[in-house]
């Protein structure tokens, strides 16, 4: 039995559909933790084992995990708390619940950073570490996925892409990072949940075909959407202000900054890219498929 947490977001929509095709095959049961069963695809119907509930209470993970062999765990962003009540105190009961249920494997959403100098004072990513070594510490075989920034994000920009041409981020625009599309870490789970012979705690990094920068996704937007598409830097104090300005707790406010200081400074930087750690996504690819209909939309 594998157990899915948010299965209708970004990554656990494409996770579901992978699994959903492999495990018939692979004589694998699926179980969902949704707050809204209507939201599932309607492949998923009479296929899974759905508990109704968020996967921050301790009563709705004891009927998850109860017969469970393997655990997709994703934290999904809380702005109203604290990073690390948003991380590390969102995971507590999942851990308990592991332990109770003798879960034996989970694979987790993570991000790049770990053992560089900067993991320390990224913010959201540092909490999100801390996380981790929660469950690592909880004795399952943990694997995190260790990921870049999304190409999903710049679905935030779409309407300031449609009517002005201009997307904006923290980043030098000449910094080159290896952003990677949610479809292939999806993937990367996938692989990990189905064949369970790995052991131990490790962090498995999840990288996009190439390193860009943010003129970079510019050059690349302009081509594929066939209009003039820039890049506007925004200083970290504006964005700070900016953030609060829209009532989110001034503790996760800062995280977000300090995450994106980290970025900026080569957080997610010098990962060697193998073909056990590329996903297959251009972002070529991923502007046509995917940004180029919610930008003309």
């Amino acid at each position: 039995m594998i157990v899915i947490t948010a299965p209708t977001g970004n990554i656990g929509r494409h996770l579901l559909t992978r699994l959903l095709a492999a495990a018939p095959a692979a004589g694998e049961e699926l179980r969902v933790i949704v707050r809204d069963p209507a939201r599932l695809p309607d492949a998923a119907h009479g296929r899974v084992d759905v508990v109704t509930g968020s996967h921050a209470e301790a009563e709705v993970l004891d009927r998850a995990f109860e017969g469970a062999d393997a655990v997709f765990w994703l934290v999904p962003p809380d702005a109203s708390r604290t990073p690390h009540d948003a991380y590390s105190g969102f995971t507590r009961p999942a851990v308990k619940a592991l332990a109770a249920h003798g879960v034996g494997h989970v694979v987790g959403v993570s991000a790049l950073g770990r053992g560089t100098p900067l993991a320390d004072r990224a913010g959201l990513v540092t909490a999100t570490l801390a996380a981790d070594d929660l469950i690592a510490d909880s004795g399952v075989a943990y694997r995190a996925l260790a990921n870049p920034s999304f190409f999903e994000n710049l679905l935030e920009e779409a309407a300031s892409i449609r009517e002005q041409g201009v997307f904006t981020d923290a980043a030098d625009a000449d910094r080159k990072a290896p952003f990677v599309a949610v479809a292939d870490i999806a993937a990367a789970a996938a692989d990990l949940l189905l064949d369970r012979s790995w052991t131990g705690t490790d962090s498995v990094p999840v990288l996009g075909p190439q390193d860009l920068s943010p003129n970079d996704l510019a050059r690349i937007m302009t081509e594929q959407l066939g209009r003039p598409v820039r890049y506007a830097r925004q200083p970290l104090d504006e964005l700070y202000t900016t953030l609060l300005g829209y009532g989110l707790n001034e503790a996760f406010v800062q995280g977000v900054v300090d995450m994106k200081r980290a970025k900026d400074e080569g957080l997610d930087a010098g990962v060697t890219r193998t073909p056990d750690t590329t996903g297959s996504t251009t972002f070529e690819q991923w502007c046509a498929r995917t940004l180029k209909p919610a930008v003309l939309a």
